[in-house]
């Protein structure tokens, strides 16, 4: 898979937190909120990141009473791969680490 150019800060982001825990499946909410992102940037990202092959999404199987099924995401064997590269490149202009997140 060919990468052109560096992804934004937000999907380095959003792709740290699910390699944090890469066996657990995550849904958007919790994503979001730990992330500090917005349902409108989040969800592009993540739909850009499975149609790339590097997130894996499925439904919930067994949801809460009275509420309905919800996506469930983390990554697959490349997206991790490339979560390790990302984490291994320096970005200039910044402290190598993390993108700080926003207070919630």
């Amino acid at each position: 898979m060919v990468r052109l150019r560096r992804p934004s800060a937000q999907t380095v982001v959003v792709v740290n937190a699910l390699a944090d825990d890469p066996v657990a499946w995550r849904y958007g909410y919790e994503l979001g909120r730990q992330v500090g992102l917005k349902a409108g940037s989040l969800y592009p990202i993540l739909i850009r990141l499975r149609d790339r092959g590097l997130l894996e999404a499925t439904w919930e199987n067994d949801p809460s009473p009275g509420r309905p099924p919800r996506h469930l995401y983390r990554l697959t064997a490349e997206g991790l791969r490339w979560a390790a590269e990302l984490a291994a490149v320096p970005v200039p202009g910044r402290v190598v680490g993390r993108p700080r997140l926003r207070e919630a």
